[in-house]
């Protein structure tokens, strides 16, 4: 089966190592660096939904729970600005 995630372009780089693996809020905090997420706040939400996407049924509860969190964070900071 081919995945259409792996066609994705972005005008983000890639964030660093273990960033999804982190609490929400240092998540967020690094999704909103400029050289994480260049194409500001909005981009940082899509890589954040996309991770969630891409890890399906293997995100345990817990995990995708945070990130769902990290998302809330960046679109609270994005209407804000």
């Amino acid at each position: 089966m081919r995945k259409w995630s792996k066609d994705v372009k972005t005008e983000s780089t890639l964030p660093p190592k273990g960033t999804f693996t982190k609490r929400a809020g240092e998540v967020a905090r690094i999704m909103t660096r400029n050289e994480v997420s260049p194409g500001e706040i909005g981009s940082a939400i899509k890589m954040v939904q996309l991770f969630i996407n891409r890890a399906g049924r293997n995100l345990n509860p817990e995990r995708k729970q945070q990130l769902e969190r990290a998302k809330r964070i960046l679109q609270d900071k994005k209407r804000q600005k």
